[in-house]
């Protein structure tokens, strides 16, 4: 349960992933939508500031207007409510400066004023400090009240938050001083609650983020249907060529109109046309080059076959000779022997061309394979003065292979490694897993350039043309060995260094064509006793020397 619960997320996780790898449509509309969700998102931000802003200098501009409009009528009515023997009574003077402030505290949000005593003043008299009912004193704040008294000819205003039935609103409060005859210095507090201003700047806001989701939205559908539109022939043109690698030569793409797509059409289709004339001579060509080489091939076994045995009955005979003309049989059957060996090759070789192999599958093991062949080339390798050593890691299971083609391929690996060890230990490597078995062969010879591995599986090819061969050779025996490979569902895999030797590894699957992952054998193979025993042979030949 937890299993498939976690394959439903990983699936639900690459989906997207998937799709924006392979979908040239969705990298598209999903680079489009972020680009606009990030323009709009910054343009949207902007006018949201810049609104607010708007609206709270207006509001407050409106604020400040009433609030000396309210200070100038209480001072007015403060300096008339003196009688011309220079007496006044403060409390009604009170009374009408407090009604003329509720009149002039007009504008919505207006939740009430405060009069308050300046501290510190020493005065004939003193009028009672007063503030509308159910405003809290604590939106005028200390720092409010010194830059009033600091400077009382201005009009000073301040942001708080106002405490409405529990809730927190924004809110204003602006203040002025007024100057009261005989009773010295007062300050007049208004308190302004901007929730409508606030309301207004959410029903913007709300109408900006919806707009801006809307034009993401629509930006997103109408950039999907476009490149869809636009992409639609260039998908079509990736199919039709997938479709021509896959050997469909006929497929075309429709031509229609004269823009830009139908001339991408008929271009394609022009080289769709060529490259199926080329293919078709191609093919047509190298028909009748397999069936020459066929051909040849079989006619030349005749003549070849007269050859030999004529040669056979001339070499029975040469001890009646000069040795100058025994000489020259022998040279004769030598290569009328390579001629054989080339002529084989080279039917081999057609039959791949032609798809005529099929393998004789026996069960096989193949370390007792490895030690036959090694055992046929032993008296090679002695004349070369190297020695055959095996080193086996597994590879006791039986396995199904053709036998006579994996023996062809040993053969060959241990051939050239006797060619070009130069004298010095060659080691046979084999393992295998349960799903494929490994054959290595390493020397420590002369090795190769890369530029000569990348050759070394060409036809006819030769790492060093000039170097005198022991096993005979024709430049096919590595192409022949991986076709053979091939065959079975394996491959062949070299690595090699001038100067530290050469390593070949043959890796084919337990039953031919069968999947594998991996080779058993890493590349070069590694063994700290061949190591040992290579370091023993140096020391012995440093002493020797």
């Amino acid at each position: 349960m937890m299993q498939a619960a976690w394959q439903a997320f990983l699936r639900a996780v690459m989906a997207p992933i998937r799709a924006w790898r392979l979908s040239l449509l969705a990298r598209t509309v999903a680079i489009t939508v972020t680009l606009s969700g990030l323009a709009v998102t910054v343009i949207g931000g902007y006018m949201s500031l810049t609104i607010a802003d708007s609206l709270f200098t207006g509001r407050s501009d409106q604020i400040l207007s009433e609030t000396a409009r309210a200070a100038s009528t209480a001072q007015s009515l403060f300096d008339n409510s003196v009688t011309p023997a220079g007496t006044i009574d403060i409390e009604t003077a009170n009374t009408s400066a407090q009604t003329a402030i509720r009149s002039a505290q007009s504008s919505p949000g207006g939740s009430g004023f405060a009069i308050l005593r300046t501290p510190g003043q020493i005065t004939a008299q003193t009028m009672t400090s007063t503030s509308t009912a159910g405003l809290d004193l604590s939106v005028v704040t200390t720092a409010l009240r010194y830059r009033l008294v600091a400077d009382p000819d201005q009009i000073h205003y301040q942001s708080v938050l106002l405490d409405v039935q529990g809730e927190q609103r924004p809110g204003f409060v602006s203040a002025v001083a007024l100057q009261v005859p005989s009773a010295g210095q007062y300050e007049l507090y208004l308190v302004y609650d901007l929730v409508d201003v606030q309301s207004t700047l959410t029903l913007i806001q709300q109408t900006l983020i919806a707009g801006s989701l809307a034009l993401v939205v629509a930006i997103g559908v109408v950039t999907f249907f476009v490149v869809r539109l636009a992409i639609g022939p260039v998908r079509r043109a990736a199919q039709t060529a997938e479709r021509l690698a896959q050997g469909f030569l006929e497929e075309r793409l429709f031509e229609q109109g004269e823009d830009v797509i139908a001339v991408l059409a008929r271009s394609f289709n022009k080289m769709a046309d060529s490259m199926q004339n080329q293919i078709e001579k191609l093919a047509t060509l190298s028909k009748v080059q397999q069936r020459f080489v066929s051909d040849v091939s079989h006619e030349l076994r005749t003549p070849l076959t007269t050859i030999r045995l004529a040669g056979d009955v001339l070499y029975e005979q040469r001890d009646s000779f000069s040795a100058e003309n025994a000489r020259t049989l022998e040279l004769l059957i030598t290569q009328i022997e390579r001629f054989e060996i080339m002529l084989t090759d080279l039917l081999e070789m057609s039959r791949y061309d032609a798809g005529a192999v099929a393998l004789e599958v026996d069960e096989v093991n193949i370390v007792a394979l490895v030690e036959d062949c090694l055992d046929q080339l032993g008296s090679l390798a002695t004349q070369k003065g190297s020695n055959l050593v095996v080193d086996v890691r597994g590879g006791y299971g039986e396995s199904e292979v053709d036998q006579r083609r994996i023996r062809r391929i040993i053969l060959n690996f241990v051939g050239n490694a006797i060619d070009h060890g130069e004298g010095r230990p060659i080691v046979v490597f084999v393992d295998s897993h349960e799903d494929a078995v490994a054959i290595a062969v390493r020397d420590w010879g002369v090795g190769m350039t890369p530029d000569q591995v990348a050759r070394v599986f060409d036809r006819f090819w030769r790492a060093d043309p000039s170097r005198q061969r022991t096993t005979g050779g024709t430049g096919l025996g590595l192409a022949i060995a991986s076709e053979d490979a091939i065959a079975h569902g394996g491959r062949i895999d070299v690595w090699s260094r001038e100067g530290e030797g050469s390593c070949f590894r043959l890796t084919i699957p337990r039953t031919p064509l069968a999947e594998w992952r991996e080779s058993p054998l890493p590349l070069p193979p590694e063994s700290d006793a061949i190591d040992s025993y290579l370091a023993e042979e140096d020391s012995a030949r440093g002493a020797l020397t």
